[in-house]
């Protein structure tokens, strides 16, 4: 007799299981959590994008409500451009502006990992190596 049979005799004689009682439930299926108070646990799904019937728009409203945002933002970039702004120094920005969050972000993760190893918090090793907690 292997282990996995000796455990199946052993609990069907010396186990004994608690399942639901009810009326309504089929033979193997299983009962949900009772209600709660707090919301409905047997209700549909109801999506968090749900579009009242009100609220809906006309194609050909939405493609003038697009013209108008488009022409705003051409608007805005022309200020910029009028004010020396050119397309590829913003860029260049932006370019330098992810590469400063992967570096902090990299930094963060090390700090973390730090202070797990010395059972310390972050915050801690902050004030250890000089650093703000704002940066």
């Amino acid at each position: 007799m292997n282990t996995e049979q000796s455990v199946e005799t052993i609990c069907e004689s010396h186990c004994p299981v608690s399942t639901p009682e009810g009326n309504d439930s089929k033979k193997g299926e299983l009962k949900r959590t009772p209600l709660s108070k707090f919301k409905k646990i047997h209700s549909h799904f109801k999506s968090p994008l749900q579009i009242l019937e009100s609220a809906k728009v006309s194609p050909a409203e939405e493609v003038e409500e697009l013209e108008r945002r488009r022409e705003q933002l051409d608007t805005e970039m022309a200020q910029l451009e009028a004010e020396g702004y050119r397309v590829e120094e913003l860029e260049h920005h932006i370019d330098k502006l992810h590469e400063y969050n992967d570096i902090k972000d990299i930094g963060q993760s090390l700090l973390g990992r730090i202070a797990a190893l010395r059972g310390t918090t972050t915050r801690d090793l902050y004030a250890h190596f000089g650093l703000e907690l704002d940066d």
